[in-house]
């Protein structure tokens, strides 16, 4: 998997981190062809670069954008109740909420910290997939970041045009119930979801992530310091933006947050859980988690910026077959911001 954490008012990237390693002594000098053929078979990939070069379905960490794209499009407001009874029905299938019992009635608030798929279903099927992938593409989704590493990949924020030429198919209303909850044809990297925390955290700016801080010459001269660069501001939407955050702080601090493991005594944290389905194989329906093969689990996603009230930083974590966000990556975005406001969490706290 993936670890990315990056300052939210410059782009700054402060950790990159893919996982598992590779080691670079092996290289030094020329790496043997055992180690190399051992590389090229690992099922992990060492090789891929997972921050930039690997995509994923972002799960429900995507909710964020059909947040937005419903706030904007004037199909809810912060006040907007729908009922979760568990599932919903659109067309002649039923889409259900991974909550079996069902959340009952709920607004974006809670949505958000209960991760309601019902709620979501239906933003997306008023907003339509054209203005998710619009608003994905404002938040730094199915584009390159810019980032100064090697074969970034672009991600994919799918619309009815794209499905015609590729699939050669027309659009299916009921595909964008999947693609509102981070399913379906999304794709992402770990780095473009800390871009597009990182832009909900500051309220839309869309900063270059950088990874040099500053070129200094043999005497030590600064030739160059990292300036801040700006690709693109999402503005006009202050207190659509609030309202998403105030649900990102309720995933953590509210008795049903989806990632009440993951807070911090004296640190208020915004975040987001994520669970992307790898397969759909029913066969593995009535399995314990432990016993579907390692491959067919789902991805875990956490992603979270803080302090909640004046981020400073985001922090995203993707964990391939982790299962669970709140579990499975939950705890490794703890682990970084502890790491990071160690010495301070009392001060945050006066």
């Amino acid at each position: 998997g993936a670890v990315v954490a990056m300052e939210v008012n410059t782009g700054r990237i402060l950790t990159a981190v893919s996982a598992p390693t590779i080691h670079i002594q092996d290289f030094i000098g020329g790496i043997s062809t055992k180690k190399w053929q051992a590389l090229l078979d690992n099922s992990k990939h060492p090789l891929i670069n997972k921050v930039a070069q690997a995509t994923y379905p972002p799960g429900s960490t995507y909710k964020m954008v059909t947040a937005l794209a419903g706030l904007a499009k004037g199909v809810i407001d912060e006040d907007t109740v729908f009922y979760c009874p568990g599932r919903y029905s659109f067309g002649n299938r039923t889409y259900r909420c991974w909550k079996h019992s069902g959340h009952g009635p709920v607004n974006l608030e809670k949505a958000i910290a209960q991760s309601c798929d019902v709620y979501f279903y239906q933003v997306g099927q008023r907003v339509g997939v054209d203005s998710l992938a619009e608003f994905a593409n404002k938040l730094g989704l199915g584009k390159r970041t810019g980032i100064e590493m090697e074969y970034e990949k672009s991600g994919l924020a799918p619309t009815k045009k794209w499905k015609l030429k590729n699939r050669k198919s027309k659009w299916q209303e009921g595909e964008t119930l999947s693609i509102a909850i981070g399913q379906g044809f999304n794709l992402t990297s770990p780095l473009q979801i800390c871009l597009m925390t990182a832009t909900i955290a500051n309220g839309g700016t869309v900063y270059r992530p950088q990874l040099v801080e500053q070129v200094v010459d043999p005497e030590g001269n600064i030739v160059e310091s990292l300036t801040p660069e700006i690709t693109s501001e999402v503005e006009g939407f202050d207190r659509y933006f609030e309202m998403i955050r105030n649900g990102m702080e309720q995933v953590v601090h509210s008795k049903r947050g989806t990632a009440r493991k993951v807070a911090i005594e004296g640190l208020r944290i915004a975040g987001k859980t994520g669970t992307a389905q790898v397969v759909k194989i029913a066969q593995y329906k009535h399995l314990k988690e432990e016993d579907i093969p390692y491959k067919f689990r789902d991805h875990a996603w956490f992603t979270c910026f803080a302090p909640a009230d004046n981020p400073e930083i985001a922090v995203t974590v993707m964990v391939e077959h982790g299962l669970h966000g709140g579990s499975g990556a939950g705890p490794i975005a703890r682990a970084v911001l502890k790491q990071y406001f160690s010495g301070r969490l009392n001060q945050i706290v006066q």
